[in-house]
C-alpha cells in the first residue's frame, strides 16, 4: 500500500530524515503557497539600514550609540551588534557541535524528545493543527540559566563536545544580555541595573535550528520583509514581547521569517532572554502617563503568558494582542 504525505510527516516528523529518505520529495504541510510568501513585498533596499550596535560604545555610556540603541528598539525591533566580546571560536564551536547533532541518526536524536514542560530536548517546539504549514527546520532546545534548572537528561551526549561548547556559548550570552539590558535601562530613565532586576533570576534558553536559507533572516518592516546581510562576527538581537510591554509600546516585537532553498543548509542558534517565571509583567510606570499616554497592556505572570502562547497557533505577533489593555 502506497505511504501518504501526511503518513510520512506522522511517522517522521523531522526534516533531517525527509531528506534522507528522498531529497527530492518535499510534504504538503511543508509548502506555503506563492500567496502565503509573496503577501507581503521584500525590501532589500532596507537591509543597509538595519541597525548596527557597537557594545563598546555602549559600555563606555556613549550618548550617541545610546541613543541608537533607543532609535533601533522603537523602529525596527532588530538590530545587530558587533564588538560584543565573544570569543570567535565559542560561536565556531557551537555551530560545528550542533551541525554533527543533526546528522546523527533519529534514533539517537530520539533520546532527547523535546518536553513542553521543561522546554528542552529535540524535536518542534510549537504545537501545530493538521492543515498548519510548518518550518522546514529542526529544532533542539536547552535551558542555559539558572543552572538548576536544567534537564541534563535532555542534553544530548553526541557530540562529545556538544555539551562543552552549550556551556562556554552559555557564560558569554549571559554577559552580553546583561550589558544590553543595562543600557537599556539607562535609556528608559533607570539604573543600570533595574531591568537585569526586573527579571528577578533572568532566564536564558537556546534553540538550535537547521533549515536550508537563501537570504537567511528577514525580518517586518514598513509593511514587508527587510532581508538581514549578517555582517561578520556579529549577533542578531530581537526586542521580544516582555520588553515590549514593559516599554508600553515603545519598543517593538516584531515578526520575523527564515526563506529556504534546496541547495544550502543553515544552522542558527538563537537565545532567549525572559523574566523568572512568577514575574508579573506590566507597563514600567515612567513609560505611561494617563493624560497623555496610556497603558497599553494588562499585567500578566510570565509563566501564564508564555505557556498559553506555546498552546497557540503562530500567526505573526498576533499573541501580544491578547493582552492590550
Amino acid at each position: 500500500m502506497a505511504t501518504t504525505d501526511n503518513q510520512i510527516v506522522k511517522e517522521i516528523d523531522c526534516v533531517e530524515e525527509i531528506v534522507k529518505m528522498d531529497p527530492s520529495f518535499i510534504p504538503k504541510r511543508y509548502i506555503l503557497t506563492e500567496k502565503d510568501v509573496f503577501k507581503d513585498m521584500e525590501l532589500p533596499l532596507l537591509s543597509a539600514e538595519v541597525p548596527v550596535i557597537d557594545m563598546a560604545l555602549l559600555s563606555e555610556g556613549q550618548e550617541e550609540e545610546l541613543k541608537k540603541l533607543d532609535e533601533a528598539c522603537m523602529y525596527w525591533g532588530f538590530f545587530l551588534v558587533i564588538n560584543h566580546g565573544i570569543d570567535e571560536g565559542v560561536l565556531e564551536d557551537m555551530k560545528t557541535a550542533a551541525s554533527v547533532f543533526f546528522k546523527l541518526p533519529l534514533e539517537e536524536k530520539m533520546r532527547y524528545p523535546f518536553d513542553p514542560l521543561a522546554i528542552e530536548g529535540y524535536g518542534r517546539p510549537y504545537p501545530v493543527t493538521e492543515d498548519q504549514t510548518v518550518d522546514w527546520s529542526d529544532s533542539l532546545m536547552f535551558r542555559l540559566f539558572p543552572v538548576r534548572g536544567r534537564k541534563l537528561k535532555l542534553w544530548p551526549n553526541k557530540p562529545a563536545e556538544l555539551k562543552g561548547a552549550v556551556e562556554a556559548y552559555s557564560v558569554e550570552i549571559g554577559n552580553v544580555s546583561r550589558k544590553l539590558l543595562g543600557s537599556l535601562s539607562l535609556i528608559m530613565g533607570m539604573e543600570s541595573n533595574d531591568l537585569p532586576e526586573l527579571h528577578k533570576e533572568m532566564q536564558i534558553s537556546m534553540r538550535d535550528n537547521k533549515d536550508n536559507n537563501i537570504n537567511g533572516l528577514q525580518i517586518r518592516h514598513n509593511g514587508g520583509w527587510v532581508p538581514v546581510q549578517p555582517v561578520p562576527k556579529s549577533l542578531i538581537v530581537n526586542v521580544g514581547d516582555v520588553l515590549e510591554i514593559w516599554s508600553n509600546g515603545k519598543y517593538k516585537s516584531i515578526e520575523h521569517r527564515a526563506m529556504t532553498n534546496g541547495t544550502r543548509a543553515r544552522i542558527s542558534y538563537a537565545s532567549f532572554v525572559t523574566p523568572q517565571m512568577e514575574v508579573e509583567v506590566e507597563p514600567l510606570k515612567q513609560m505611561f502617563n494617563d493624560s497623555q499616554q496610556k497603558k497599553l497592556y494588562k499585567k500578566v505572570i510570565y509563566e501564564d503568558y508564555i505557556r498559553q502562547s506555546l498552546q497557540s497557533k503562530l500567526e505573526g505577533k498576533a499573541y501580544i494582542a491578547n493582552y492590550t489593555s
